[in-house]
């Protein structure tokens, strides 16, 4: 493959709610510019970002997929190499656009020509906002029944703002759907039926001539709005030069100011070749966008650090994304944050300050790899079978180091309890899930210390079924799934003093060994704090680390129902000792005792983990839902009204969402989505609080007591 500098490359985010067809138009964008031989589609398994097991047979994208494009726009001398980054738009999945989308350099938001703007819409908007992101609109599945650019484009309008704005227009409708006019040109691209995603430039057809006049009329007046000397030109011309246009959309695009609004059809591969033209033109090459940040120390510590995005800086690379192949191995995906990374560069990752070759980098074609001898700053690749490096680290030169921060995620928000169908799959699946977590940074795997089953979280429950097949399918690890568990957490509301006394005489040397501990509650979120308050010497220093450990154990057990005890502080200030018969493992005994005798006095109590729930539906089923999630113990926080839908935002326990997907979509006939995500911690109602403890205690009947050491 031809190796692309930095000015010739663009990253690109494919982002949007599930269904806009991400991974078809994805697919057409690949076949118009000749990186695939056939169309491929998602509906039929052959899309080439969609080629997991998973997404093949569920027909969505479970994780994000890379293909890349080499594209010459008409009238240009070089070509230019496009990365596409297919994200997941189902909220289950999107813990992975987010993660992806931190080494987009723009992103193309695809909008549903039916439905508009939904709730998944928003929130990679927010992901795009965050990350500082140029954007633009494509409205997509226009040959379907009932598409309305005009309707669609108003949808976006409303929730995004004026700076949304047409640089196409749709020519024809629903089946009659056969091109788009170009505002910028002001020519009409008319595609071929067969869908090779080519077009031929021809004159706005008379019937469309007024109405593109006053769109085009409109993109120029807010072009030139952001710029003094446009504004000047526009006002003595009353129109601004196909090449002016091109400069002050591209600016406006880049500041964030203008958000192009582009039309398609996927399926067909009408506006194929438009896109791949805007996408040359309009966004920004990955130097453009300003220099690469990062810190001297890993976590986001340190001082700020920046680098450019050039091939004059030190070589530096971010690791964005892990694949747990069952016969390659660790596939790590990349950016290239600076410098110029050459085949068999030897890098230090930075994190774990050890050595990694890189041999054989390659280029990415969905589930295909292409070798390459280098890769310049800004752009995309992947290599396999690094020792150590994970998802999230920063590799480069030793004598340049820099942390990138990796993406901010949401916490899990579900828990099952997952079962070894037979003892060999019961050795194995500790190193499988662990090859899993490497790739999936919104799983978490543990084992219940009181019940010893093993827990797996993540973002709802057809992620973590996802993860169970892919157990099946490529580490041949069969494992049953128990009912969800709400990951409930113990709390104190009051204070307490206790004593903590272990004294055992056995004949020979005995166990002593006794502290005093102070306890209160702490504010939601803060978790377990110790405080060393011991004077005179009453408890020897190298024995106070054993009663933090004795309490921290005691607290992640729980006291009222096994589950960890969280915001409070704990004061040692005071015990005793044997010069002969004390020991680490007294005082960690006695640390037990203490904060088992002060749970009793401090009006222990329980927690549950409530939900930020966004509902998107028709408005006719507004009254229900409302009436639903009030019968769920939520509270409504808000809705409002965009066009035919509502958006209802509520806070709801985790408790009584479990069953939700299931019961909204009987509620309104499959009409509606829903995305949820973790709040906060919260008491239990007292009630509720009984049942859960005296489930708890049942669940334990029968289970081996642990010896307090």
């Amino acid at each position: 493959m031809k190796i692309y500098k930095t000015e010739s490359i663009r990253n690109v985010g494919i982002v949007g709610h599930g269904g806009t067809g991400k991974t078809q138009f994805v697919s057409a964008l690949l076949f118009a510019a000749g990186a695939t031989d056939r169309l491929g589609k998602p509906a039929d398994g052959t899309a080439t970002t969609d080629w997991d097991e998973e997404e093949v047979s569920r027909k969505i994208s479970v994780q994000t997929g890379l293909a890349h494009v080499e594209w010459t726009p008409a009238g240009a001398a070089e070509s230019s190499k496009i990365n596409l980054l297919d994200t997941p738009g189902y909220s289950t999945f999107l813990n992975d656009t987010k993660a992806s989308l931190i080494v987009a350099d723009a992103a193309l938001i695809m909008v549903e020509a039916v439905a508009g703007v939904q709730v998944v819409t928003e929130k990679v908007w927010d992901y795009c906002a965050e990350y500082g992101l140029p954007r633009a609109f494509v409205i997509n599945w226009m040959d379907r029944d009932l598409a309305d650019f005009q309707r669609s484009l108003a949808s976006i309008q409303e929730v995004f703002g004026r700076g949304a704005v047409p640089a196409h227009l749709p020519i024809g409708a629903e089946k009659d759907f056969r091109g788009v006019i170009d505002l910028v040109t002001m020519k009409a691209h008319i595609y071929d039926p067969d869908g090779n995603g080519r077009a031929k430039v021809e004159e706005i057809p008379a019937e469309l001539a007024d109405t593109a006049r006053d769109w085009h009329e409109k993109l120029v007046e807010m072009v030139a709005e952001g710029d003094d000397k446009l504004m000047e030109e526009f006002f003595d011309k009353g129109t601004l030069p196909i090449e002016d246009l091109t400069r002050g959309l591209r600016e406006g695009v880049a500041a964030q100011r203008l958000f192009p609004v582009l039309a398609a059809s996927g399926l067909r591969n009408i506006g194929s070749e438009s896109i791949l033209n805007f996408l040359v033109s309009a966004f920004p090459y990955p130097g453009a966008r300003g220099t690469a940040a990062g810190f001297t120390e890993p976590n986001r510590k340190g001082q700020s650090v920046t680098r450019r995005v050039a091939d004059d800086e030190p070589v530096s690379l971010f690791v964005f994304k892990t694949l747990a192949d069952p016969f390659a191995g660790r596939i790590s995906y990349f950016k290239v944050m600076s410098g110029l990374l050459n085949n068999d560069a030897t890098l230090l990752n930075f994190n774990r300050q050890s050595n990694e070759r890189f041999q054989h980098i390659q280029t990415v074609q969905g589930k295909n790899a292409e070798a390459i001898d280098e890769l310049h700053a800004g752009d995309i690749g992947s290599v396999a079978k690094l020792k150590e490096t994970l998802t999230g680290e920063t590799l480069g030169d030793k004598s340049a180091p820099i942390f990138f921060p990796p993406a901010r995620l949401a916490e899990p928000s579900i828990t099952f309890a997952v079962e070894a169908k037979t003892r060999a799959d019961e050795d194995k699946i500790g190193s499988a899930i662990h090859r899993l977590l490497e790739e999936d940074l919104s799983l978490r795997f543990s084992r219940d210390p009181q019940t010893q089953e093993f827990l797996i979280s993540g973002a709802g429950q057809q992620h973590i079924e996802v993860v169970v097949s892919k157990l099946r399918t490529h580490f041949h690890v069969d494992v049953t799934l128990k009912p969800p568990k709400v990951p409930y957490r113990e709390t104190i509301r009051g204070k307490a003093d206790a004593e903590g006394k272990h004294k055992k005489q056995t004949g020979g040397r005995g166990q002593f060994g006794v502290c005093r501990i102070r306890m209160e509650p702490l504010p939601r979120g803060t978790g377990f704090e110790f405080v060393d308050d011991i004077f005179g010497g009453a408890i020897p220093r190298n024995y106070i680390p054993a009663v933090e450990k004795g309490i921290r154990d005691a607290a992640e057990r729980g006291y009222l129902a096994g589950f960890p005890v969280v915001d409070f502080r704990a004061t040692l200030y005071d015990g005793k000792y044997h010069e002969v018969d004390s020991s680490e493992m007294a005082f960690k005994i006695a640390g037990t005792l203490a904060f088992k005798e002060a749970m009793k006095q401090a009006r222990p109590a329980l927690l549950e983990p409530v939900m930020n729930v966004e509902i998107y539906a028709p408005d006719q089923y507004s009254g229900d839902i409302m009436g639903d999630i009030s019968s769920r113990r939520g509270r409504i926080s808000g809705s409002e009204t965009r066009g035919q839908n509502v958006v209802i935002k509520a806070q709801v326990p985790l408790a009584e969402m479990l069953s939700y997907a299931t019961d909204l979509t009987s509620m309104t006939q499959g009409r509606a989505s829903f995305s949820m995500e973790f709040s906060h911690y919260d008491y239990v109602p007292n009630e509720i609080a009984e049942k859960v403890i005296a489930a708890a205690k049942a669940a334990r009947e029968g289970q081996p007591v642990e010896e307090e050491a």
